[in-house]
């Protein structure tokens, strides 16, 4: 997956993360980590598209 969010393996599941910075997402108080797969790769691809729009809100 390409852009400024990805996923990667962790000791409970997936989490996603920024690119640029190496650093956890989080959203809503919360890290994004521990996540499945499937819900992993689909909020990191809602991520990108959100960049990708021109949306550079900072998201909490």
């Amino acid at each position: 997956m390409a852009g400024h969010y990805d996923i990667r393996r962790d000791r409970t599941g997936w989490t996603v993360f920024d690119r640029w910075t190496g650093m956890t997402v989080i959203l809503d108080w919360a890290e994004k980590s521990g996540m499945s797969h499937p819900e992993a790769k689909v909020l990191a691809a809602a991520l990108n598209r959100r960049g990708s729009a021109g949306d550079r809100s900072i998201l909490q």
